[in-house]
């Protein structure tokens, strides 16, 4: 379904307990992502949640109206809870979604009730970690010029995003299954404009560490242990600054534990959610 926000079209669908309490799910890799990935890994919650998930503006279906900014897409989400719900939600966000679920809490205290995070980071501290693993990895495809220009958010079009993108794919799984990961890749919504804006000038000063404490509801973190992008650094971090949080690792996982270990990822999330 599409829904006008913020005079920008974008696109939504609704799962699960429609008379449940409400999740939003917030897709990573602005340019790149949209909400195929968290439907399939959540929408089992269906049977007792309500489960809205959104192609944020700039990504997926959704249209592209800048501008690009945390403020935008937060006030988007904001305006979208409003519109379907009324009332506060709980909010799960991976990745760069997770950047934006934080900054969601933070702008919006009263809207939310539980923060669910997923492999994300609350500053750009870590991010040398993830290019001098890319790049020790050894990984054929992967070179400086190309790395930095991805994290740099200096992507040249759309097919030089997706050959960058394809090359590290390697790295975020603990195991990788080459031919569900090109099918994949193949079916993307490639947006290298709304991802050199989310990289080159919301990346810089990203920094909400100052503002975690002030997100009192209860938080679920997790994240990885093998995860190369925001590494486990970043997770402890988040945890030890939000007061009533909890810090989970997955073990056996990279970037996305809702998938390598779906069954147990969900068990959590319902045992945070029921307590």
């Amino acid at each position: 379904m599409f829904i006008t926000i913020n005079d920008n079209k974008l696109y939504y669908e609704i799962h699960g307990n429609l008379d449940g309490e409400t999740i939003f799910f917030i897709h990573g890799a602005p340019g790149l992502g949209d909400c195929r990935g968290d439907i399939g890994a959540f929408s089992a919650l269906g049977d007792t949640y309500r489960l809205v998930f959104l192609d944020m503006r700039g990504s997926g279906r959704s249209e592209g109206n800048e501008p690009f900014t945390h403020e935008q897409w937060t006030a988007d989400i904001e305006e979208l809870r409003k519109q379907l719900v009324g009332e506060p939600i709980k909010i799960l966000g991976g990745s760069y979604g997770g950047f934006l679920t934080l900054e969601y809490a933070i702008r919006y205290p009263n809207s939310v009730t539980h923060v669910l995070l997923r492999d994300t980071a609350a500053n750009s501290e870590f991010d040398h970690l993830s290019v001098d693993e890319a790049l020790k990895s050894n990984l054929e495809g992967i070179t400086e010029d190309g790395i930095r220009r991805l994290f740099d958010g200096k992507v040249r079009s759309n097919e030089d995003l997706k050959e960058l993108f394809t090359a590290i794919q390697p790295l975020y799984t603990v195991e990788y299954d080459e031919e569900a990961v090109k099918k994949r890749l193949d079916e993307i919504y490639y947006r290298y404009e709304t991802h050199n804006y989310a990289f080159r000038y919301n990346k810089p000063n990203f920094d909400l560490v100052p503002n975690l404490p002030n997100i009192k509801v209860p938080t679920l973190v997790t994240v990885g242990r093998h995860d190369w992008v925001t590494p486990v650094v970043c997770s402890e971090l988040i945890a030890s600054k939000i007061p009533n949080s909890k810090l989970v690792i997955f073990e056996n996982s990279g970037h996305s534990p809702q998938q390598e270990e779906n069954e147990a990822y969900l068990k959590l999330v319902r045992d945070f959610l029921n307590n």
